[in-house]
């Protein structure tokens, strides 16, 4: 896979991964299913064939 292809695929995986997980949260918060007034939040990436991939990113969303 030459640069180009290998970094849209990874722009497309992104994108389903943002899209996807921005309406996960809002449903959660939508449906009342968070404790507190804070969203905890952590997004770990990792790879099957790649165990040395293992990324977490971790925020908080205040809620008022």
């Amino acid at each position: 896979m030459d640069e180009d292809n290998f970094n849209m695929a990874v722009r497309k995986f992104l994108k389903e991964v943002g899209v996807t997980s921005q309406r996960e949260i809002e449903r959660a918060v939508r449906e009342g299913n968070v404790q507190g007034g804070k969203l905890k939040l952590r997004m770990t990436l990792t790879a099957e064939n790649a165990p040395s991939l293992n990324h977490v990113v971790e925020a908080i969303i205040d809620l008022n």
